[in-house]
């Protein structure tokens, strides 16, 4: 049985004095955190809650599971909410710990929200919306510090903890039990996201093998696996309530590697960063794209680090363009670089891998699952067919979006009596099989006739080396119908003109392709896990006040 908790029982048994999870201010052994995740599942379910509608009786849309919100940052109570809620059989969801009052409550509503474990920074926020969320059974709060007290009816996280049993959760989980993963919202309200853990396992957390070696059969394979996994050390730089920091997490833990936390979790911290990786001597750092890689590849050029333990840089959930891996190959000339593309409603999909003299490829290596379907949703494309259409996988899916039944057919249609997700980016298929992601067609351009992808200026944009950070947007206009703008944050002490930008950009792009007009700004602003933010974007470009 392929359920998140099930596997985490096994690799415990079978090591337990391995290391798990290591903080600043807490080393779990594997057993710690088997016996700390048995005690919240006890503790959720002598709260009432769990699993109340076996899956055969529903819907794809609905969910017979009670919902928990994880409202924290980085750190083990963010694992141990989730594994923990997988052993009672509730289903856990991540919360943006930067949504605005007003955000916060929709997400907790639109979840159905039954129980709530939180960094007590976030107690007063969270307090503002509770009135209007009568269905909530239990309150955790975690101490983080910051010296806010209880909310009335919470209790402590690691009191509550200490109260509950240890046994074994009296309850099995099936495989139908759900992953609930919210999308951010960067372009709309968020949406829930559920899988089955089965599907969830394959298609993003470890399932599939690398180098083509096929797909796990099971779990005893892994707990044989477990053992020589102990070298494995990962350091997970953006927030796990991002789906590719959570993938990316569980990946190594499900081969029985060591999750390590840098000592800052509230804010990207460069400096902290590399001194972690330095002295827990981790192997694999995962980030998410250009955001993360700008203040990390800043601080190599200001202090020199002993990181000859870093083997491998993944990046996942945002583009992650060959000015910066060119960059980080100078700076680790022995680092490989896996550069994963996928998102919340298909799971991994591709990859590029880059090393030390590589061309550096804009084309991603997709799996045999994930192809390109016409603009129309009637037939899958061919390699080399001078066509946009979308990207599209099948196997291993979600079963679609909480409480929305119409958004779920148009995402996973069937199209030749074969079912896919079609999450809305714009694809097209080289000859050689490579395919080439422009973007989300929610962010795209129409001007005069022509699409033109967000991403794609933006990456062109950032080869100017006075670029810091630039975001793209469509803003009206009469000749057009819609132009390309640009927002700009440019290097501390560097500019550059509109037409020096616009030069650079001509390198890389059709002429109709470049932007019209250039916004500079101090900072653009981005989601915590590094996401453009192009409702604000949009609002930046039409001179308006920018969304809270």
């Amino acid at each position: 049985m392929f359920t998140l908790g099930t596997i985490n029982e096994a690799i415990a048994d079978a090591i337990p004095d391995h290391d798990a999870v290591l903080s600043a201010t807490r080393r779990l052994t594997w057993r710690d955190l088997q016996l700390r995740t048995r005690r919240l599942a006890n503790l959720l379910l002598s709260a009432g809650l769990g699993c109340h509608t076996e899956r055969s009786a529903l819907q794809p849309w609905e969910s017979g599971q009670d919902h928990v919100a994880l409202y924290l940052y980085n750190g083990n109570e963010y694992l141990e909410g989730m594994l923990g809620g997988y052993k009672a059989r509730v289903a856990p969801f991540n919360v943006n710990y930067r949504y605005v009052e007003q955000e916060l409550r929709y997400l907790l509503t639109d979840a159905r929200t039954r129980a709530v474990i939180y960094h007590a920074s976030f107690a007063p926020r969270l307090a503002a919306v509770l009135p209007e969320l009568p269905n909530v059974a239990l309150l955790l709060q975690v101490d983080d510090g910051s010296g806010e007290p209880l909310l009335p009816g919470a209790r402590d996280y690691e009191t509550a903890l200490a109260e509950s049993s240890d046994a074994l959760p009296p309850v099995t989980p099936t495989e139908d039990d759900l992953y609930i993963l919210y999308t951010g919202g960067t372009t709309g309200m968020p949406k829930g996201v559920l899988w089955r853990q089965r599907d969830i396992f394959f298609a993003a957390m470890g399932g599939q093998l690398p180098a083509g070696m096929g797909t796990v059969q099971t779990v005893a394979e892994m707990v044989d696996r477990a053992p020589n996994g102990s070298f494995i050390r990962s350091l997970p730089a953006p927030p796990l309530m991002h789906g590719a920091a959570q993938w990316s997490t569980f990946i190594i833990l499900h081969q029985g590697g060591t999750i390590i936390f840098p000592g800052n979790t509230k804010a990207l911290d460069p400096d902290d960063i590399w001194g972690t990786v330095e002295r827990e001597r981790v192997g694999m750092l995962s980030i998410v794209g250009d955001a993360f890689a700008r203040p990390l590849l800043d601080q190599l050029r200001k202090r020199t680090y002993d990181l000859t333990c870093l083997t491998i840089l993944g990046s996942g959930g945002a583009i992650l363009s060959p000015p910066f891996k060119e960059a980080f190959l100078e700076h680790l000339p022995g680092l490989m670089i896996f550069d994963g593309f996928g998102s919340s409603e298909t799971g991994a999909q591709g990859a590029t891998l880059t090393t030390k003299g590589d061309a550096v490829a804009p084309a991603f290596k997709m799996d045999a699952d994930t192809c390109v379907l016409d603009a129309d949703l009637t037939r899958r494309l061919e390699p080399g067919e001078d066509a946009i259409g979308w990207l599209a996988r099948t196997g291993w899916l979600p079963l679609g979006y909480f409480n929305d039944p119409e958004k779920t057919r148009r995402t996973y249609p069937t199209v030749g009596g074969v079912r896919y997700a079609v999450p809305g980016d714009r694809a097209q298929v080289s000859p050689d099989g490579t395919v080439l992601v422009f973007g989300r067609d929610s962010v795209c351009i129409n001007s005069g006739g022509e699409k033109i992808f967000a991403e794609e200026v933006e990456q062109a944009l950032k080869y100017h080396p006075a670029v810091y950070d630039v975001v793209v947007a469509g803003t009206p206009s009469e000749r057009w119908g819609e132009q390309v703008t640009a927002i700009v944050q440019f290097r501390p002490g560097a500019k550059a003109s509109d037409d020096e930008l616009r030069a650079t950009a001509a390198e890389h792009l059709a002429r109709y392709k470049l932007p019209k007009a250039f916004i500079a700004v101090e900072q653009i602003v981005r989601s915590a896990s590094g996401k453009p933010d192009y409702r604000w974007a949009k609002s930046i470009a039409a001179g308006g006040v920018p969304p809270p």
